[in-house]
């Protein structure tokens, strides 16, 4: 093609100069200089040329510097109306070796002292300048401080220490493997993900069940002891069916790990008293993990021979056959609530049933009549670990801390145990412990007038189980 050179340019008014046609390119030649076309707030990046040491822009050109090797400096070009100028974080090391940003001369950088420097210390760091007037000077119209890195996902690695103590992958194909402590032991994540919400972990932490009281023959029954606290939140990287009382909409439940050991405790369920008065039985142990903790369960309320009332815990213990009391569960108080409290004993003289204690899922439930012993509350199902636990009303659940029953007067039906809490026995038999690992309440006893001393039971013990994305 020839060369087309343009002398001349018609200024009459409304005249119009094209030059090229459609679909063809107007270049200047290399060392050629435009003006009157302005620029539309965009710089050239400068690729070929990454800033190592201090310099002195051009306007409208953008550059990427390079402080690993120590902080430097950009010289700004002497300011003009629209002149442009743009500085980026080459690879995310403003924040260990800044970048000072020196206007010419006198000149201020967002109207700030004439002279004086600006400074980008923060990784990932990139600013665009914009020369506006005297006044002003450069104004910064353009800041990011954007330095994530592309990178493949990693996840936690993690073991655990204990004799009664496993880790497995979970059976539900959810890249999630199941943590559960049945005993003291040692959670230790030796790695962490580089995404921070799959450091999230779902936990379950239930306490020891409260343990109930020993008794003579005195005409009445020892009331059901509480169940264990129970507290859990599901993380969303980490599906599974968890309890209503899945606690992750209230922040302070939620445990990020980090690449340490968190020390487990398993707390153990309240002993239960010994034959004969007066031998009360005793609150069950607190369960942890990391910043959380579930306390034990409340002993039932007995008598031997002066009252010895229901004590509160993660749930409360019944009150006793001739003893209206109970325990408070949620002790101390937490949201959602751990527990429930125990239910009320009968306060009629002689011939009592007693009360069944707190469980996770509902309250302990008084005696129905005189001769009676109660139910204890229902605990609470979730899919956390299907592998322990009891079975419940839901068939897919496992069930934990249940309470325990409250013993019948005479010769009144046994009552049922209920997801872990013991059954209540009786009459003229001794309580029944809560289940080993669920937490449950144990059950009372109870005598006539005619039969000799009975033994309280024990409570059962807590368990702790994490799951978190592995894959």
């Amino acid at each position: 093609m020839s060369k087309i050179e343009v002398d001349a340019i018609d200024k009459q008014s409304g005249s119009t100069l094209t030059l090229g046609g459609s679909g063809t390119a107007v270049t200047l030649a290399s060392g050629a200089t435009q003006s009157g076309f302005g620029r539309t707030g965009t710089v050239d990046w400068q690729t070929g040329s990454i800033k190592t040491s201090t310099f002195t822009a051009v306007s409208g050109e953008g550059y990427f510097c390079n402080t690993a090797g120590g902080s430097f400096e950009v010289d700004l070009p002497a300011g003009s109306a629209g002149a442009i100028v743009s500085v980026q974080d080459y690879n995310n090391t403003f924040d260990s070796n800044s970048l000072a940003v020196d206007p010419n001369g006198s000149e201020k950088i967002n109207g700030g002292t004439a002279g004086a420097v600006v400074t980008l210390n923060t990784e990932g760091q990139g600013v665009t300048f914009v020369y506006i007037d005297a006044t002003v000077g450069w104004r910064s119209v353009q800041d990011n401080q954007f330095s994530q890195t592309g990178a493949i996902p990693t996840f936690i690695c993690a073991s655990v220490s204990g004799s009664c103590n496993t880790l497995v992958t979970a059976p539900d194909c959810a890249n999630t493997k199941i943590a559960t402590f049945k005993g003291p032991g040692n959670f230790t994540v030796s790695s962490i993900s580089n995404v921070a919400g799959n450091n999230e972990v779902s936990y379950l932490i239930v306490a020891g069940g409260g343990g109930t009281a020993g008794l003579s023959n005195n005409n009445s029954s020892q009331g059901g002891a509480g169940a264990g606290g129970f507290r859990e939140t599901k993380s969303p990287v980490t599906p599974y069916t968890a309890s209503p009382l899945d606690g992750y909409g209230t922040p302070t439940n939620r445990i990020t790990v980090t690449a340490t050991a968190f020390p487990i405790a398993v707390g153990a369920g309240g002993a239960g008293g010994a034959s004969g008065l007066p031998n009360p039985g005793a609150n069950g142990s607190v369960s942890t993990f990391s910043t959380i903790s579930s306390a034990g369960g409340g002993k039932g309320g007995s008598y031997g021979p002066s009252w010895n009332p229901a004590s509160s815990g993660g749930s409360g213990g019944g009150g006793n056959g001739q003893q209206n009391a109970a325990g408070a569960g949620n002790t101390p108080p937490v949201s959602p609530p751990q527990g429930n409290d125990g239910g009320a004993g009968l306060s009629t003289p002689g011939k009592c049933g007693a009360a069944g204690g707190g469980g996770a899922g509902a309250a302990g439930n008084s005696p129905p009549g005189s001769c009676y012993g109660a139910t204890g509350g229902i605990g609470a199902g979730t899919a956390i670990n299907t592998t322990v636990g009891t079975p419940g009303p839901s068939g897919s659940l496992s069930y934990f801390a249940g309470g325990g029953g409250g013993a019948p007067y005479a010769s009144s039906p046994t009552i049922p145990g209920v997801a872990g809490g013991g059954a209540g026995t009786g009459p003229n038999q001794s309580g029944t412990a809560g289940t080993t690992n669920t937490g449950g309440g144990a059950s009372s006893g109870g005598t006539n007038a005619t039969h000799g001393a009975v033994a309280g039971a024990t409570g059962g013990s807590g368990i702790v189980i994490i799951r978190y994305k592995f894959q």
